[in-house]
């Protein structure tokens, strides 16, 4: 019955996240106007909402106008509906943790779908998703606040450094083009900070940094050669070992690159530079910090192997239709959560430890 139920409500959630999936990224408001159809902006009445049901009994079409309608409809309220009673089904005692489950879904269906088409990953929701999935561990998920807040550093401090190394080669070890007054010069002096000094001391540099920028109206970077370059030899120095100082690295690099995203996320967009290769969008980054704050770190490496092995594998198959990294993080991100753990621990057995 709760499966049912799920799937019940997933379909009528999946009917809306087709108008955020629709709307967001145009920055229009997903409220209002009610739902239209958009070739002829007919207002639809309630008989053509029904989801799933409305589009076969149309005939894929509009009732108004005859315009087609595309079959991604159903098909984001089929894949809602479906997540929803698998979720049911695999978490049926942890009510009401259930409900935080459904919402982390939901987001992952819009965020993934967004990113299919615009190849951007809303800030509204990879950042609602993580202050969502902190709020979940304040309440007893994930073991708590600050387990799934340092979980949520680590995995975007990782994205962010693996898009760093990234671009370094792409760039043939070019200086990145600054942003003033935080950007990844700050994220990467933070994570090498953090491999010497711990977490917190690498995140105080970076904001002393970022202050410094600020208050002098100019840029004190160092150039991402050199803090980069560095940071796996501050690791193998570190007297606590590379496992210590490679924590303090990620999750200081996870702090920055949040909170300048965040930063960023109140102020228009600086200009980009298009002749300026990028290994990995930092959307990818923010919603990897979200996938951590509800997935352990260990769970998360799961995931992300998951998506790197759909995404060779479905480019291979699908050559002329490209995919940006998100969708594949996305479906990553769900495996991580109710089989990331197991796995993890399964492949240690293996080995084992």
């Amino acid at each position: 019955m709760l499966a049912l139920l799920g799937f019940l409500l997933g379909l009528a959630v999946g009917s809306f996240l087709n108008v955020v999936i629709y709307r967001l990224p145009r920055g229009q408001s997903v409220v209002r106007p009610p739902s239209h159809c958009p070739a002829c902006g007919a207002r639809l009445g309630p008989s053509e909402l029904v989801p799933v049901v409305s589009y076969l009994v149309q005939g894929g079409r509009c009732r108004h106008c005859g315009a087609r309608i595309s079959p991604r409809y159903p098909l984001v309220e089929l894949l809602t509906g479906g997540l929803f009673a698998a979720a049911a089904l695999l978490r049926p005692v942890l009510w009401p943790d259930l409900v935080f489950l459904w919402a982390f879904l939901a987001l992952l269906v819009a965020l993934a779908f967004i990113d299919a088409d615009t190849y951007l990953l809303p800030d509204s929701l990879t950042y609602g998703g993580l202050a969502l999935g902190l709020a979940a561990g304040a309440l007893g998920m994930h073991g708590g606040l600050v387990p799934a807040l340092r979980d949520a550093l680590l995995a975007a401090g990782l994205m962010v450094l693996v898009g760093g190394y990234g671009n370094l080669v792409l760039r043939r070890l070019r200086d990145g083009r600054p942003s003033w007054p935080v950007g990844f010069h700050q994220v990467y002096l933070a994570a090498l900070a953090g491999a010497l000094l711990g977490p917190l001391g690498g995140i105080a540099l970076g904001l002393l940094n970022w202050a410094l920028n600020w208050a002098t109206r100019r840029g004190w970077n160092l150039p991402e050669p050199v803090s980069l370059l560095l940071l796996p030899l501050a690791a193998v120095l570190h007297p606590a070992g590379p496992l210590a100082a490679g924590e303090g690295a990620l999750v200081a690099a996870g702090a920055l690159a949040l909170l300048g995203g965040l930063y960023w996320a109140f102020l228009p967009e600086p200009e980009e530079d298009d002749d300026e290769p990028v290994a990995l969008g930092f959307g990818d980054v923010k919603l990897a910090g979200m996938l951590g704050a509800w997935a352990s770190f260990p769970a998360f490496l799961v995931g992300l192997f998951v998506a790197v092995l759909a995404g060779a594998v479905l480019g291979l198959l699908f050559r002329r239709r490209k995919l940006p990294f998100g969708p594949y993080l996305a479906l990553g991100g769900a495996v991580a959560v109710f089989f990331g753990d197991a796995i993890w621990r399964a492949y240690l057995a293996s080995l084992g430890w």
